[in-house]
């Protein structure tokens, strides 16, 4: 697969996935609903915000690094876009409860990047 055409099916995923969201805040209703509509939200929410980190991650590499670096670095895009939404999803849902500070999103973005350093490693 050429970077052109991962580029063009993450970006339809990207707006098939926001549209998704679009549908889940509309039509549910998260006091009915309970926690399946609290977590078909933060599913959908993770889905547009890893297709956004990974398409902007691409970028950058294919600005700063050239287009072959880019297309050598795809799969990390794509797992660093995983994990970016991954901070951002636990950060939401500390908020949701209320039990966010800096110091418990830090800890957040220690474990994500610990993970990422466990994934730099095996390399």
């Amino acid at each position: 697969m050429t970077l052109k055409s991962y580029i063009w099916g993450m970006r339809f995923i990207t707006l098939f996935s926001f549209f998704s969201l679009g549908a889940v805040i509309f039509y549910v209703d998260p006091e009915n609903s309970g926690m399946i509509g609290i977590f078909l939200f933060y599913l959908a929410v993770f889905f547009v915000l890893s297709g956004i980190f990974n398409l902007i991650l691409l970028f950058i590499r294919r600005i700063f690094l050239g287009h072959e670096m880019a297309v050598e670095n795809i799969e990390l895009s794509f797992r660093q876009g995983i994990l970016l939404a991954i901070i951002a999803i636990g950060i939401l849902i500390l908020q949701s409860y209320q039990m966010l500070v800096w110091w418990d999103a830090l800890l957040v973005v220690a474990g994500v990047f610990l993970i990422e350093l466990y994934f730099l490693s095996r390399d």
